[in-house]
């Protein structure tokens, strides 16, 4: 197997890893619908220690609007309430004693605008990070073509796999972006 296969390789799991990146990034934005996971880049400070809000009890959905946190140890409800308010979600957190739950609130029409630019340049950055490895790769291909490691066919070949993996990784960072600007744009 050629030495170009092993650098292609290489750059189609960096978009990978960049995608999967996007991806979660698309997870945590809220979009009017009650996910768990718009609470994941939340850090408590819990005795001390920056800890994961998930990592401290159990978070569900019960209904479209409303997220329920269970905590393991319900002393620390009231730095859960803080950690939530001081971060840039908007909620306000009520409890029982027991859990907390927070209220989703509806995405008026101008927010809903707002966060499609945010996921169009998130989506950006993915695919400008995916065209950089890309470039990357390309670089390789005519350092090694010019140390007669390859030939030209060789190089041409290689610069044509790189270019079909980046535009893949492209058509599916579009794909996911386009998903998440019809979540959010959804009444």
């Amino acid at each position: 197997m050629p030495e170009y296969k092993d650098i292609i390789k290489d750059a189609q799991e960096r978009m990978g890893k960049t995608r999967e990146g996007f991806k979660r990034d698309m997870q945590s934005l809220r979009a009017g619908r009650a996910n768990p996971q718009i609470l994941d880049r939340i850090t408590v400070d819990y005795y001390g220690t920056q800890t994961p809000l998930n990592q401290m009890g159990n978070i569900s959905a019960p209904e479209p609007r409303m997220l329920v946190i269970s905590l393991w140890d319900t002393k620390a409800i009231p730095l859960v309430e803080k950690a939530i308010q001081k971060s840039d979600l908007g909620m306000n957190p009520s409890n029982d004693g027991k859990v907390i739950r927070l209220i989703v609130p509806e995405l008026n029409e101008e927010r809903r605008k707002e966060l499609t630019k945010v996921v169009r340049k998130t989506a950006e950055e993915a695919k400008v990070a995916s065209r950089n490895i890309r470039r990357d790769a390309m670089e390789q291909f005519k350092k090694m073509k010019k140390d007669s490691l390859i030939t030209e066919d060789d190089q041409r070949k290689a610069e044509d796999e790189m270019q079909k993996a980046t535009d893949n990784a492209i058509k599916e960072i579009d794909k996911i972006a386009a998903d998440k600007e019809k979540e959010i744009m959804e009444v």
